[in-house]
């Protein structure tokens, strides 16, 4: 299991003066093996080579933005599943949503404090760190067929990371509820997770389709939204979602969802 302190830290930050900061405050916890990088396509570069255990940018970079240099990363086959931290001064939620929604384990301020740097890391490790379920659960997980419908590619890969962590193989993405609705009636899948912001067909109609359907009526269907409205998350509830995760999730939250759903269901 990786401890703090053996870390392997590629930082994107183009000033030195804040580069020397983050890195003062990372060798106070322990963690020596910090590459910085003055641009995005430089960590990118490097990180493809040097593999890098996680990678922490700030949003502002002269050749990309932290989102930008986050969604290469969730896209390309190769830094996909490399886990993330935002370091900025930005508090525009719209800049910042997207960020959260490709699955960065934190976003710290400018300045951050011991305690907001260390339980972004401790998100990082419960990440790095994830145990295949296949001891705790009395399913076949290579067996096992999950459907991930999201608009967001980003955050698809993501998702699909943290999976295949936990031991499942066998992958299909939909980008949107009707791109969904084929799948589910030629296809059998043991777990369906779904977004609840969608356009068109959003997550909770998604979900009573499937509830209505008679061959993927009985499927476990975890959501993960961002959403807080009790009333929205009351409608979730009664088209027959089967539980709800937070977005950004709990690595360790999905983990122990997961795995009550294939031991009920």
């Amino acid at each position: 299991m990786l401890e703090v302190q053996h870390l392997i830290i590629a930082l994107a930050e183009p000033s030195h003066v804040q580069a020397q900061i983050i890195s003062r405050a990372l060798g106070e916890m322990g963690i020596t093996r910090v590459e910085t990088h003055a641009d995005g396509e430089s960590l990118l570069s490097h990180a493809r080579q040097s593999r890098p255990d996680l990678v922490i940018s700030a949003y502002y970079l002269p050749d990309m933005t932290g989102q930008q240099l986050l969604q290469q990363m969730r896209e390309s086959t190769d830094l996909s599943g490399m886990p993330f931290i935002l370091v900025s001064s930005e508090t525009n939620p719209e800049r910042l949503e997207p960020i959260r929604q490709a699955g960065s384990l934190g976003i710290l301020p400018k300045p951050f404090t011991s305690a907001q740097l260390d339980e972004a890391l401790a998100n990082a490790l419960d990440f790095i760190n994830t145990e295949s379920l296949a001891m705790e659960v009395d399913t076949d997980l290579a067996n096992v067929s999950i459907l991930i419908v999201d608009d967001s590619l980003t955050s698809r890969r993501h998702v699909r990371a943290v999976l295949e962590r936990l031991g499942f193989e066998h992958f299909t993405e939909a980008s949107s509820g009707a791109e969904a609705l084929p799948m589910l009636a030629n296809d059998s899948f043991q777990l369906i997770i779904i977004d609840y912001h969608m356009p068109g067909m959003d997550g909770c109609e998604l979900a009573r389709h499937i509830r209505q359907d008679g061959a993927q009526g009985r499927a476990p269907i975890l959501m993960i939204t961002s959403e807080t409205d009790r009333d929205r998350l009351a409608e979730v509830e009664a088209a027959g979602v089967s539980a709800c995760c937070d977005k950004p999730f709990s690595t360790n939250k999905l983990r122990d969802t997961i795995r009550e759903l294939l031991q009920e269901y």
